[in-house]
């Protein structure tokens, strides 16, 4: 019996140790997912890689409001990076989004020497990103401008006939909800959109003008709905430089006194989970984690998933959007 008890006691001691060491694994597991979790924030990758380099920020794809993106913005700001790159590849998006980008923006270069790479595309809303800086660098052909605001709805009232469909409604006045796409758009409700675009239009012109010195006759010529290739866009003052990356290196080493040779770094401005582009964000991750690179990259460039997004777009849009014949 004696035996019996000894080896029931040893077998309780293993248990209460083995018990110990898996709570500590799962502790350690824990602590070690936070504290990777925290350098791969962008807050822990500045704090790790920030002193003595330059950041590289990139501006991509459709441009709506995202708190996420500024707070990493002011944080940047906040950095010992010593300077700034923003890469823009972007048609725009909403007003506000691109108007709220764009002090973001302007709140960074007031605290560190900036400077926008045009990579692709920077129109409308994208353009409005890119004023920030005062200079902008772009590749000969980059498509520029696009300086115009733009309000659409559709207008479904003769489907609704067709089908046999009337929609009913009670409002306190007429320019309620107006227009709303269930019947023809009244005279004083088009008036009323014309006018919140005319508004918003000259805000634009205002801050391009301001932004890059432009006379009235300079900007009348620019400022009527087209893009422009980079080559047009030097000439124009709508950029000042016509290169790429180096060459933003060369102005901010010149005309900002940045340190020659300063490694550049990718800085990752966070996603807006509650977007679209988190979707292409989780499916770039997977392919990468399974060592599908190249799948990664072009889901990351995926005009398809900018499709999707714009059907999420709302409320006035300062959007470069080419019809799909042309």
């Amino acid at each position: 019996m004696s035996l019996d008890s000894d080896v029931i006691v040893d077998r309780r001691r293993m248990r209460r140790k083995l018990t110990f060491w898996r709570v500590a694994a799962v502790l350690v597991a824990i602590i070690a997912v936070v504290a990777v979790g925290a350098m791969l924030s962008p807050a822990g990758r500045g704090a790790l890689s920030s002193s003595g380099s330059i950041a590289r920020i990139k501006i991509e794809g459709l441009i709506r409001s995202n708190d996420e993106r500024v707070q990493a913005l002011d944080r940047l700001g906040k950095s010992s990076y010593s300077a700034v790159i923003v890469h823009i590849n972007s048609p725009g998006g909403t007003t506000a989004g691109s108007e709220e980008l764009h002090d973001a923006l302007a709140r960074l270069k007031a605290k560190k020497p900036m400077v926008v790479v045009v990579e692709g595309l920077a129109a409308s809303g994208g353009y409005i990103a890119a004023l920030a800086s005062e200079h902008i660098v772009a590749q000969q052909t980059s498509l520029v401008g696009s300086i115009g605001v733009l309000f659409q709805y559709p207008n479904v009232s003769e489907l609704l006939k067709t089908v046999g469909v009337k929609v009913e409604e009670v409002k306190s006045s007429p320019l309620k909800a107006a227009p709303n796409g269930f019947e023809p758009t009244s005279p004083e409700a088009r008036a009323a959109i014309e006018a919140l675009v005319k508004d918003s239009y000259a805000w634009f012109r205002g801050m391009v003008q301001q932004s890059r010195k432009m006379t009235d006759d300079q900007l009348n010529v620019v400022a009527d709905g087209r893009v422009f290739t980079g080559r047009q866009a030097v000439g124009l003052k709508l950029i000042d430089e016509l290169g790429d990356e180096k060459t933003a290196i060369a102005w901010l080493e010149k005309a900002k006194s940045v340190k020659s040779g300063l490694p550049v770094r990718d800085y990752k401005l966070a996603p807006q989970f509650g977007d679209l582009t988190f979707l292409r964000a989780a499916a770039s991750v997977a392919f990468d984690a399974a060592g599908l690179g190249v799948i990664a990259r072009r889901v990351e460039q995926s005009g398809a998933m900018q499709s999707v997004e714009r059907l999420g777009l709302d409320g006035m849009l300062a959007l470069w959007a080419p019809s799909a014949g042309q």
